[in-house]
């Protein structure tokens, strides 16, 4: 981006972050970017992350979020970790469950554990 970004991506700038993103300049612009228009002037693009590393993201996310890394949470942080991972799609990941046990710090079955309670809710 240019040294004095356009105001809405000043703007977006809190949102991009916390949803994995970039924000660039319109010359930057490819186009699986998302155009951001202002007055129907190209201002800029969002551009989305690539899946290597997403689960990555989404954990660090959950932690930053809860304010702590995962596996020095206590057991209903660690279920409120899973359920927030599963809300944003973690476990459609191929793995996912081996690798968030390994953040969590608990066993596969404890995870699965986990998933099944939040199923199992009316």
């Amino acid at each position: 981006m240019s040294s004095t970004p356009h105001p809405l991506l000043v703007a977006l700038a809190p949102v991009a972050e916390a949803l994995g993103t970039e924000l660039v300049g319109p010359g930057e612009f490819e186009p699986s970017d998302i155009p951001l228009r202002w007055e129907g002037t190209l201002v800029g693009a969002m551009r989305l992350p690539r899946m290597q590393g997403a689960l990555g993201r989404l954990i660090e996310g959950v932690e930053r979020e809860l304010g702590g890394r995962l596996v020095e949470l206590g057991r209903e942080d660690k279920q409120l970790a899973v359920r927030l991972l599963d809300e944003r799609g973690a476990f459609l990941f191929r793995r996912s469950v081996d690798d968030v046990a390994d953040a969590l710090g608990v066993s596969r079955i404890t995870v699965y554990n986990y998933l099944n309670a939040l199923r199992d809710r009316p």
